[in-house]
């Protein structure tokens, strides 16, 4: 096993908790997204927001949590995991709002506005925080 093959013990687990710290900011971004939706497209398109929110904190969660059991095996399973679990996530984000969009007749324009708003808003957020050094360290 080479020396690259295995990450050290002292970076267990950085995906989650980024992550963890994404979901933090995600408290208070996806409400504000959802009232803002809720001010324009009334009460349906507030709800339709937030589920969209909703959604995409758990798309960052389920990141991490596969992200994070793969950097335990090796980093080259850590890069085909990041790789494909992307377009495997994206991809069953998109089925479950369509399915939602559907089903439950929501909103959609609020659900895809809520919903890349708060991917870009949430990655812009964290990827400040960490270039500045201001992630939370445990």
């Amino acid at each position: 096993m080479t020396v690259l093959a295995r990450r050290p013990r002292d970076h267990a687990d950085v995906e989650l908790r980024l992550t963890l710290d994404m979901l933090r900011r995600g408290l208070w971004v996806v409400p504000v997204a959802a009232a803002v939706l809720g001010i324009f497209r009334g009460f349906d398109g507030g709800l339709a927001a937030l589920l969209g929110g909703a959604l995409v904190t758990g798309n960052f969660l389920l990141s991490a949590l596969v992200l994070s059991r793969a950097a335990r095996i090796s980093v080259q399973a850590l890069g085909v995991a990041a790789m494909f679990s992307f377009l495997l996530r994206l991809l069953l984000l998109g089925a479950v709002l369509y399915l939602l969009v559907e089903v439950l007749a929501l909103d959609r324009v609020s659900v895809l506005v809520a919903s890349v708003a708060s991917y870009l808003v949430l990655l812009v957020l964290e990827s400040v925080a960490v270039a500045r050094g201001t992630e939370r360290r445990r």
